[in-house]
Protein backbone atom coordinates (compact mmCIF):
# COMPACT_ATOMS: atom_id res chain seq x y z
CA UNK A 1 0.00 0.00 0.00
CA UNK A 2 1.40 3.39 -0.96
CA UNK A 3 1.08 6.07 1.69
CA UNK A 4 0.19 9.47 0.33
CA UNK A 5 2.31 12.22 1.83
CA UNK A 6 0.07 15.18 2.52
CA UNK A 7 0.98 18.77 3.34
CA UNK A 8 1.13 19.68 7.01
CA UNK A 9 -1.70 22.15 6.49
CA UNK A 10 -4.00 19.26 5.52
CA UNK A 11 -3.38 17.15 8.61
CA UNK A 12 -6.84 17.81 10.04
CA UNK A 13 -8.76 16.39 7.08
CA UNK A 14 -10.89 13.36 7.87
CA UNK A 15 -9.33 9.91 7.71
CA UNK A 16 -6.11 11.13 6.14
CA UNK A 17 -2.86 9.33 6.68
CA UNK A 18 -0.52 11.39 8.87
CA UNK A 19 2.52 13.04 7.38
CA UNK A 20 5.83 11.36 8.13
CA UNK A 21 8.62 13.96 8.42
CA UNK A 22 11.54 13.45 6.06
CA UNK A 23 13.91 13.60 9.03
CA UNK A 24 11.90 11.19 11.14
CA UNK A 25 13.62 10.39 14.41
CA UNK A 26 12.72 8.61 17.61
CA UNK A 27 11.31 10.98 20.26
CA UNK A 28 13.06 11.72 23.52
CA UNK A 29 11.41 13.12 26.65
CA UNK A 30 7.81 14.27 26.75
CA UNK A 31 5.89 15.69 23.80
CA UNK A 32 3.96 18.96 24.05
CA UNK A 33 1.38 20.72 21.88
CA UNK A 34 1.04 24.37 20.85
CA UNK A 35 -0.19 25.31 24.35
CA UNK A 36 2.53 23.39 26.18
CA UNK A 37 0.21 20.52 27.13
CA UNK A 38 2.00 17.23 27.63
CA UNK A 39 0.95 13.99 25.98
CA UNK A 40 0.39 11.85 29.04
CA UNK A 41 -2.79 9.79 28.68
CA UNK A 42 -3.93 7.46 25.91
CA UNK A 43 -7.48 6.16 25.57
CA UNK A 44 -7.95 3.25 23.20
CA UNK A 45 -11.37 2.08 22.03
CA UNK A 46 -11.29 -1.68 21.53
CA UNK A 47 -14.80 -2.06 20.08
CA UNK A 48 -17.58 0.13 18.70
CA UNK A 49 -20.25 -2.30 20.01
CA UNK A 50 -22.17 -2.00 23.26
CA UNK A 51 -24.90 -3.98 25.01
CA UNK A 52 -26.47 -0.72 26.29
CA UNK A 53 -28.22 1.98 24.27
CA UNK A 54 -27.69 4.90 26.61
CA UNK A 55 -29.64 7.87 25.37
CA UNK A 56 -26.69 10.27 25.66
CA UNK A 57 -24.23 7.98 23.87
CA UNK A 58 -25.77 5.34 21.57
CA UNK A 59 -29.47 6.21 21.20
CA UNK A 60 -31.59 3.57 19.49
CA UNK A 61 -32.75 6.05 16.86
CA UNK A 62 -29.20 6.02 15.46
CA UNK A 63 -27.76 2.74 16.72
CA UNK A 64 -30.70 0.50 15.90
CA UNK A 65 -30.82 -3.15 14.81
CA UNK A 66 -29.71 -2.23 11.29
CA UNK A 67 -26.69 -0.18 12.40
CA UNK A 68 -23.52 -1.31 10.61
CA UNK A 69 -20.64 -1.86 13.02
CA UNK A 70 -17.04 -2.11 11.91
CA UNK A 71 -16.08 -5.52 10.51
CA UNK A 72 -13.45 -7.38 12.53
CA UNK A 73 -10.82 -6.86 9.83
CA UNK A 74 -10.99 -3.10 10.38
CA UNK A 75 -10.45 -3.30 14.13
CA UNK A 76 -6.94 -2.96 15.47
CA UNK A 77 -5.60 -6.35 16.53
CA UNK A 78 -4.25 -6.81 20.05
CA UNK A 79 -0.75 -6.70 18.58
CA UNK A 80 -1.50 -3.42 16.82
CA UNK A 81 -3.03 -1.93 19.96
CA UNK A 82 0.02 -2.92 22.00
CA UNK A 83 2.34 -1.47 19.38
CA UNK A 84 0.34 1.75 19.34
CA UNK A 85 0.54 2.03 23.13
CA UNK A 86 4.28 1.39 23.06
CA UNK A 87 4.80 4.17 20.51
CA UNK A 88 2.77 6.60 22.62
CA UNK A 89 4.78 5.65 25.70
CA UNK A 90 7.83 6.85 23.77
CA UNK A 91 6.22 10.30 23.80
CA UNK A 92 5.70 10.30 27.56
CA UNK A 93 2.37 8.50 27.98
CA UNK A 94 2.10 6.84 31.39
CA UNK A 95 -1.59 5.88 31.45
CA UNK A 96 -3.63 3.80 29.03
CA UNK A 97 -7.40 3.43 29.37
CA UNK A 98 -9.34 0.79 27.45
CA UNK A 99 -12.77 1.99 26.35
CA UNK A 100 -15.48 1.26 23.80
CA UNK A 101 -18.37 0.85 23.15
CA UNK A 102 -18.37 -1.70 25.92
CA UNK A 103 -14.77 -3.01 26.00
CA UNK A 104 -15.65 -6.29 27.68
CA UNK A 105 -17.52 -7.28 24.51
CA UNK A 106 -14.09 -7.64 22.89
CA UNK A 107 -13.27 -11.32 23.21
CA UNK A 108 -10.32 -12.24 25.45
CA UNK A 109 -9.68 -8.66 26.56
CA UNK A 110 -7.55 -9.96 29.43
CA UNK A 111 -5.02 -11.13 26.82
CA UNK A 112 -4.65 -7.55 25.60
CA UNK A 113 -4.25 -6.32 29.19
CA UNK A 114 -1.49 -8.87 29.75
CA UNK A 115 0.29 -7.64 26.61
CA UNK A 116 0.00 -4.00 27.67
CA UNK A 117 1.25 -4.86 31.15
CA UNK A 118 4.66 -5.72 29.69
CA UNK A 119 5.20 -2.08 28.70
CA UNK A 120 7.23 0.32 30.82
CA UNK A 121 7.03 4.11 30.99
CA UNK A 122 10.00 6.30 30.16
CA UNK A 123 11.16 6.18 33.76
CA UNK A 124 10.90 2.39 33.89
CA UNK A 125 7.67 2.15 35.87
CA UNK A 126 4.81 -0.18 34.92
CA UNK A 127 2.21 1.33 32.62
CA UNK A 128 -0.98 2.37 34.45
CA UNK A 129 -3.77 0.41 32.73
CA UNK A 130 -7.42 1.28 33.36
CA UNK A 131 -10.79 0.16 32.01
CA UNK A 132 -14.11 1.96 31.60
CA UNK A 133 -17.08 -0.43 31.53
CA UNK A 134 -20.79 -0.70 32.24
CA UNK A 135 -19.79 -3.62 34.52
CA UNK A 136 -22.43 -6.10 33.35
CA UNK A 137 -19.74 -8.55 32.26
CA UNK A 138 -17.35 -7.93 35.16
CA UNK A 139 -18.58 -10.88 37.25
CA UNK A 140 -17.13 -13.17 34.56
CA UNK A 141 -14.03 -11.11 33.82
CA UNK A 142 -12.85 -9.25 36.93
CA UNK A 143 -10.46 -11.91 38.29
CA UNK A 144 -8.86 -12.57 34.90
CA UNK A 145 -8.40 -8.85 34.25
CA UNK A 146 -6.80 -8.32 37.64
CA UNK A 147 -4.47 -11.27 37.15
CA UNK A 148 -3.51 -9.95 33.72
CA UNK A 149 -2.36 -6.62 35.14
CA UNK A 150 -5.32 -4.24 34.99
CA UNK A 151 -4.81 -1.53 37.61
CA UNK A 152 -8.06 0.42 37.79
CA UNK A 153 -11.74 0.12 36.90
CA UNK A 154 -14.27 2.86 36.18
CA UNK A 155 -17.93 1.86 36.03
CA UNK A 156 -20.69 3.81 34.31
CA UNK A 157 -23.84 3.95 36.45
CA UNK A 158 -26.28 6.81 35.87
CA UNK A 159 -28.87 6.09 38.54
CA UNK A 160 -29.72 3.71 41.36
CA UNK A 161 -33.41 4.19 40.67
CA UNK A 162 -34.59 1.15 38.73
CA UNK A 163 -37.03 2.94 36.45
CA UNK A 164 -34.61 5.76 35.64
CA UNK A 165 -31.65 3.47 35.00
CA UNK A 166 -33.56 1.10 32.73
CA UNK A 167 -34.87 4.09 30.77
CA UNK A 168 -31.39 5.59 30.39
CA UNK A 169 -29.67 2.38 29.26
CA UNK A 170 -32.77 1.76 27.11
CA UNK A 171 -32.33 -2.03 26.94
CA UNK A 172 -33.90 -2.82 30.29
CA UNK A 173 -30.71 -3.78 32.16
CA UNK A 174 -31.34 -3.70 35.94
CA UNK A 175 -29.25 -1.74 38.42
CA UNK A 176 -28.43 -5.01 40.20
CA UNK A 177 -26.36 -6.21 37.24
CA UNK A 178 -24.06 -3.21 37.50
CA UNK A 179 -23.79 -3.44 41.29
CA UNK A 180 -22.83 -7.12 40.95
CA UNK A 181 -20.09 -6.07 38.55
CA UNK A 182 -18.77 -3.48 41.01
CA UNK A 183 -18.79 -6.06 43.79
CA UNK A 184 -16.96 -8.53 41.52
CA UNK A 185 -14.26 -5.96 40.80
CA UNK A 186 -13.84 -5.27 44.51
CA UNK A 187 -13.76 -8.99 45.26
CA UNK A 188 -11.08 -9.50 42.61
CA UNK A 189 -8.82 -7.06 44.45
CA UNK A 190 -9.34 -3.77 42.63
CA UNK A 191 -8.80 -1.01 45.16
CA UNK A 192 -9.34 1.92 42.81
CA UNK A 193 -12.94 1.76 41.58
CA UNK A 194 -14.69 4.86 40.31
CA UNK A 195 -18.38 5.21 39.49
CA UNK A 196 -19.23 7.64 36.68
CA UNK A 197 -22.70 9.23 36.65
CA UNK A 198 -23.62 11.42 33.67
CA UNK A 199 -26.19 13.89 34.98
CA UNK A 200 -29.00 15.17 32.74
CA UNK A 201 -31.49 17.70 34.06
CA UNK A 202 -35.00 16.36 34.46
CA UNK A 203 -33.82 12.80 33.88
CA UNK A 204 -31.58 11.64 36.73
CA UNK A 205 -30.58 14.79 38.64
CA UNK A 206 -33.02 13.79 41.38
CA UNK A 207 -30.78 10.78 42.04
CA UNK A 208 -27.52 12.66 42.70
CA UNK A 209 -27.68 12.63 46.49
CA UNK A 210 -28.84 9.01 46.62
CA UNK A 211 -25.88 7.98 44.46
CA UNK A 212 -23.42 9.80 46.70
CA UNK A 213 -25.00 8.38 49.84
CA UNK A 214 -24.99 4.79 48.52
CA UNK A 215 -21.24 4.72 47.89
CA UNK A 216 -20.20 6.92 50.83
CA UNK A 217 -17.89 4.88 53.04
CA UNK A 218 -17.48 2.10 50.44
CA UNK A 219 -14.01 3.16 49.30
CA UNK A 220 -15.37 3.77 45.80
CA UNK A 221 -15.39 7.27 44.32
CA UNK A 222 -18.47 8.61 42.57
CA UNK A 223 -17.78 11.15 39.82
CA UNK A 224 -20.64 13.28 38.56
CA UNK A 225 -20.22 14.31 34.92
CA UNK A 226 -21.92 17.25 33.27
CA UNK A 227 -23.99 16.20 30.24
CA UNK A 228 -21.80 16.96 27.20
CA UNK A 229 -22.35 17.55 23.50
CA UNK A 230 -20.18 14.63 22.40
CA UNK A 231 -20.97 13.48 18.87
CA UNK A 232 -24.11 14.60 17.07
CA UNK A 233 -26.72 12.01 18.02
CA UNK A 234 -27.56 12.67 21.69
CA UNK A 235 -29.73 15.78 21.22
CA UNK A 236 -27.59 17.86 23.57
CA UNK A 237 -28.98 21.16 24.83
CA UNK A 238 -27.46 23.55 27.38
CA UNK A 239 -30.76 23.55 29.25
CA UNK A 240 -30.19 19.84 30.00
CA UNK A 241 -26.92 20.52 31.85
CA UNK A 242 -26.75 20.41 35.63
CA UNK A 243 -23.64 22.35 36.60
CA UNK A 244 -20.98 20.77 38.79
CA UNK A 245 -21.43 23.67 41.22
CA UNK A 246 -25.09 22.72 41.65
CA UNK A 247 -24.18 19.06 42.07
CA UNK A 248 -21.70 19.90 44.82
CA UNK A 249 -24.29 22.15 46.49
CA UNK A 250 -26.85 19.34 46.52
CA UNK A 251 -24.49 16.75 48.01
CA UNK A 252 -22.97 19.21 50.48
CA UNK A 253 -26.42 20.14 51.82
CA UNK A 254 -26.96 16.52 52.85
CA UNK A 255 -23.39 15.35 53.51
CA UNK A 256 -20.89 18.20 54.16
CA UNK A 257 -17.94 18.34 51.76
CA UNK A 258 -14.42 19.79 51.81
CA UNK A 259 -12.64 20.63 48.55
CA UNK A 260 -9.21 19.03 48.19
CA UNK A 261 -6.38 19.46 45.64
CA UNK A 262 -6.04 17.38 42.49
CA UNK A 263 -4.01 14.19 42.67
CA UNK A 264 -1.92 15.28 39.68
CA UNK A 265 -1.66 17.98 37.05
CA UNK A 266 -4.28 17.48 34.34
CA UNK A 267 -6.74 15.52 36.47
CA UNK A 268 -10.18 16.19 35.00
CA UNK A 269 -12.22 15.77 38.17
CA UNK A 270 -12.45 18.36 40.93
CA UNK A 271 -12.20 16.45 44.21
CA UNK A 272 -14.31 16.82 47.33
CA UNK A 273 -13.97 14.72 50.50
CA UNK A 274 -16.68 14.14 53.04
CA UNK A 275 -16.12 16.22 56.16
CA UNK A 276 -16.43 13.10 58.31
CA UNK A 277 -13.60 11.41 56.41
CA UNK A 278 -15.76 8.68 54.86
CA UNK A 279 -14.58 9.05 51.28
CA UNK A 280 -14.79 11.46 48.39
CA UNK A 281 -16.67 12.44 45.26
CA UNK A 282 -15.54 14.15 42.07
CA UNK A 283 -17.20 16.43 39.54
CA UNK A 284 -16.22 16.69 35.88
CA UNK A 285 -17.14 20.11 34.51
CA UNK A 286 -16.37 20.06 30.80
CA UNK A 287 -19.28 22.41 30.04
CA UNK A 288 -19.28 25.01 32.81
CA UNK A 289 -15.61 24.96 33.85
CA UNK A 290 -13.57 23.90 30.82
CA UNK A 291 -10.27 22.17 31.56
CA UNK A 292 -8.85 22.30 28.03
CA UNK A 293 -5.75 24.15 29.26
CA UNK A 294 -4.52 21.08 31.12
CA UNK A 295 -5.83 18.28 28.87
CA UNK A 296 -3.18 15.61 28.23
CA UNK A 297 -5.41 13.02 26.52
CA UNK A 298 -5.11 11.42 23.11
CA UNK A 299 -7.68 8.95 21.81
CA UNK A 300 -7.32 6.10 19.33
CA UNK A 301 -10.50 4.75 17.77
CA UNK A 302 -11.40 1.12 17.26
CA UNK A 303 -10.05 1.22 13.71
CA UNK A 304 -6.84 3.03 14.58
CA UNK A 305 -7.49 6.72 14.03
CA UNK A 306 -5.87 9.21 16.38
CA UNK A 307 -8.06 11.98 17.80
CA UNK A 308 -6.59 14.83 19.83
CA UNK A 309 -9.89 15.93 21.39
CA UNK A 310 -13.10 14.26 22.59
CA UNK A 311 -15.01 16.76 20.46
CA UNK A 312 -12.91 16.34 17.30
CA UNK A 313 -14.45 16.24 13.85
CA UNK A 314 -11.79 13.98 12.28
CA UNK A 315 -8.82 11.75 13.04
CA UNK A 316 -5.46 10.65 11.67
CA UNK A 317 -5.11 7.11 10.33
CA UNK A 318 -2.38 5.33 12.28
CA UNK A 319 -3.64 1.92 11.20
CA UNK A 320 -2.77 2.71 7.59
CA UNK A 321 0.81 3.45 8.62
CA UNK A 322 1.12 0.22 10.61
CA UNK A 323 -0.41 -1.96 7.92
CA UNK A 324 1.76 -0.44 5.21
CA UNK A 325 4.94 -1.50 6.97
CA UNK A 326 6.08 1.85 8.33
CA UNK A 327 8.73 1.63 11.03
CA UNK A 328 8.27 2.49 14.70
CA UNK A 329 10.43 5.57 14.20
CA UNK A 330 8.31 6.78 11.30
CA UNK A 331 5.05 6.29 13.16
CA UNK A 332 6.27 7.85 16.40
CA UNK A 333 7.44 10.85 14.39
CA UNK A 334 3.99 11.17 12.81
CA UNK A 335 2.37 11.00 16.25
CA UNK A 336 4.73 13.66 17.54
CA UNK A 337 3.98 15.95 14.61
CA UNK A 338 0.24 15.63 15.16
CA UNK A 339 0.51 16.38 18.88
CA UNK A 340 2.98 19.23 18.34
CA UNK A 341 0.38 20.94 16.13
CA UNK A 342 -2.53 20.29 18.50
CA UNK A 343 -4.59 23.40 19.25
CA UNK A 344 -7.83 21.83 20.51
CA UNK A 345 -9.85 23.78 23.09
CA UNK A 346 -13.42 23.02 22.15
CA UNK A 347 -14.92 23.37 25.62
CA UNK A 348 -13.43 26.83 25.98
CA UNK A 349 -15.01 27.88 22.69
CA UNK A 350 -18.37 26.07 23.02
CA UNK A 351 -21.33 28.09 21.74
CA UNK A 352 -24.76 27.29 20.36
CA UNK A 353 -23.14 27.25 16.91
CA UNK A 354 -20.19 24.97 17.70
CA UNK A 355 -22.52 22.39 19.22
CA UNK A 356 -24.06 21.94 15.77
CA UNK A 357 -20.75 20.87 14.22
CA UNK A 358 -20.48 17.22 13.25
CA UNK A 359 -18.29 15.48 15.81
CA UNK A 360 -17.08 11.93 16.22
CA UNK A 361 -19.41 9.78 18.34
CA UNK A 362 -18.33 8.78 21.86
CA UNK A 363 -19.01 5.11 21.16
CA UNK A 364 -16.34 5.24 18.44
CA UNK A 365 -13.51 6.79 20.45
CA UNK A 366 -14.58 6.25 24.08
CA UNK A 367 -15.31 8.87 26.72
Amino acid sequence: MTIKIIPIIDLLSASQVPLIPANAAAPSGQTTDTRGRLLGDLRISVTDRCNFRCTYCMPKEVFGNDYQYLPRSELLSFEEITRTARLFVAHGVTKVRLTGGEPLLRKNLEVLVEMLATLKTQDGKPLDIALTTNATLLPKKAKALKAAGLNRVTVSLDSLDEVTFRAMNDVNYPVADVLKGIDAAHGAGFTSIKINMVVKKGVNDKDIVAMARHFKGSGHIVRFIEFMDVGTSNGWCMNDVVSSAEIVRMVNADMPLIEVPSNYSGEVAQRWTYADGSGEIGVISSVTQAFCSTCTRARVSTDGKLYTCLFAESGHDLRALMRSGKSDTQITSAIGLIWNQRKDRYSELRTAETTKHKKVEMSYIGG
